[in-house]
């Protein structure tokens, strides 16, 4: 009989240590298992489990990454969530909020809109995200000129809807179309018709949201404290927005809109400093977005002037806006031959990209979502309550020359916005003139080129401090800045959420702030600017 060789010790052991370090299950997937097993004890659902994906499932990525909507967060450094819900109804939605409670795991709560900073995929401790991407369930009703919207819907689905059920009806909402409704509204929500029928979130009339108890609440059983807090007052604070049931509004069978361009010796300024006085005060049909970009001349060649673009939509036919603006911009130009009349639904294409449209852009079109397709960017905002002087704007356009990238969209306000109270919802910039958006992308994605585009924003944010509103300077949330102010994630951070508070919500945050403290007071739904629990 062959003697068998004896085991080294050194062996043995390593091998002991190997098994053991490969059999022993690590946080995240010890994490995954028990939410996981959660799920299943608070669902009857059998499929639960294929709406969850961990780290190891071979989707994983390309799930995380279809709804990045700003490419400075899609970087190998990018920290990423634990695990991926993608619910598909609204019981695994409350199995989630339940589960992730139970198991100490933050949610971040996604409804693949643009996010400008990223709040809702991106953390620096272990986290979840719920992804409403699958709800989307879009009911029109245009007998009683309604509309049931789930959160994961896009804007651009919505307009479509709409479109597909009625031609003389519309929702008052952005101009992009692969916004998603949830963040859009639930932060105020604004487009081409807010002069006319104001915000979005004035034309809702319902919501659905699961609580941190993992309720299902509707108007009625969250009462009206919730109801207004989540039209405006950015809804992931409070819960989980799963749908808003909107009112319809009324739109003529044409439309008008025209884009017209000046450069700085085509006498642009002065064209700036008419339309501050006109785009707040015209009739509120008009809605006329100014875009300022600093490009190349072609007068001089090799130097950088400031072009200037007035892209309009009217409620109504060419005629009667080139007449209005005839007599009250006169500096615009305007002529029948710059005007298009169109449907509204191709009104919204043309407005998203007016290119495509000319190239023949289908109200289908709408619908693609454009996933995993971002650049990175950098967006913020301030609030004109003053018309800013022809000798001011000649040193912002030298500044943005200096620097430039950075452009500016200016939005006016004026109409049914100036007419609504400012605590009706937690939007109070009802009574500026316009609102500004500071607005870089850019291609280059190495650390050093987003170091640079990013500072030159702050640079102009910097200068144009004396030309905007103050005591506070304010801020739109939906165009999340976290320059302005971080909360302290998970910490009681109620001094440090007044600094964005004050800015997103001026003399609205102290109510939103009594309501969170109520409906979440152990401050569970929260994040880098979330409304914080009081002291």
């Amino acid at each position: 009989m062959a003697k068998t060789k004896p085991i080294s010790l050194t062996f043995f052991l390593l091998s002991v240590f190997f098994c053991a370090t490969f059999a022993a299950p690590t946080p995240s997937q010890s994490l995954y298992t028990s939410f996981l097993q959660c799920l299943k004890q608070n669902n009857t659902d059998p499929t639960i489990s294929n709406i969850v994906f961990p780290q190891t499932n071979p989707s994983f990525s390309t799930v995380l990454q279809n709804y990045i909507r700003n490419a400075r967060f899609n970087t190998s450094s990018t920290p990423k969530p634990l695990i991926i819900v993608t619910p598909k109804n609204p019981s695994q939605v409350q199995s989630t909020v339940i589960c992730a409670k139970n198991v100490k795991i933050q949610i971040k709560i996604r409804s693949g809109g643009h996010d400008y900073e990223g709040i809702s995929y991106v953390n620096h401790s272990p986290f979840i995200i719920l992804d409403m991407f699958n709800l989307r369930t879009i009911n029109v009703d245009i007998k009683n000129e309604v509309a049931y919207i789930q959160a994961g819907s896009t804007l651009g689905e919505v307009y479509y809807r709409i479109y597909e059920k009625s031609k003389v009806h519309g929702f008052p909402a952005g101009v992009c179309p692969t916004v998603g409704v949830g963040g859009h509204i639930s932060g105020g929500g604004y487009g081409t018709m807010l002069r006319k029928f104001g915000l979005s979130v004035d034309n809702v009339i319902d919501a659905e949201i699961v609580d941190v108890k993992g309720r299902l609440l509707n108007r009625k059983s969250m009462g009206e404290d919730l109801f207004w807090a989540i039209r405006g007052g950015g809804g992931a604070s409070f819960g989980v927005v799963l749908s808003y049931t909107i009112k319809l509004v009324p739109v003529p069978a044409t439309v008008t809109v025209f884009r017209i361009e000046k450069t700085l010796d085509e006498g642009a300024t002065d064209l700036v400093v008419q339309w501050q006085q006109v785009a707040p005060t015209t009739d509120d049909r008009i809605f006329m977005r100014l875009l300022l970009q600093p490009i190349t001349s072609k007068v001089a060649k090799g130097t950088k002037t400031i072009r200037a673009s007035v892209v309009a939509m009217f409620l109504g036919g060419a005629d009667e806006v080139v007449e209005i603006l005839g007599k009250e911009f006169p500096l615009l130009g305007l002529k029948k031959q710059d005007c298009i009349e169109l449907s509204w639904i191709n009104a919204v294409i043309w407005y998203n990209d007016a290119d495509a449209f000319t190239s023949g852009a289908k109200p289908e079109s709408l619908l693609d979502r454009n996933v995993n397709s971002a650049s990175p960017g950098k967006r913020k905002s301030d609030y004109v309550q003053k018309p800013i002087s022809k000798e001011a704007l000649e040193l912002i356009w030298k500044k943005m020359i200096e620097l430039g990238k950075v452009g500016f969209v200016f939005n006016p306000y004026g109409g049914k916005m100036a007419k609504i109270p400012a605590d009706a919802t937690p939007f109070p910039h009802r009574t500026d003139l316009f609102k500004v958006q500071f607005s870089v992308n850019w291609k280059d994605p190495s650390p050093n080129a987003t170091l640079g585009f990013l500072e030159q924003a702050k640079t102009l944010y910097s200068f144009m401090t004396p030309y905007v509103s103050k005591n506070p300077r304010s801020a739109y949330i939906n165009y999340r800045d976290l320059d302005i102010g971080i909360n302290s994630f998970g910490k009681n951070s109620y001094q440090e959420g007044q600094v964005y508070g004050a800015k997103y919500f001026n003399n609205n945050f102290d109510r939103l702030v009594k309501i969170k403290t109520a409906v979440d007071p152990d401050n569970f739904f929260r994040n880098e600017q979330s409304i914080p629990v009081h002291p």
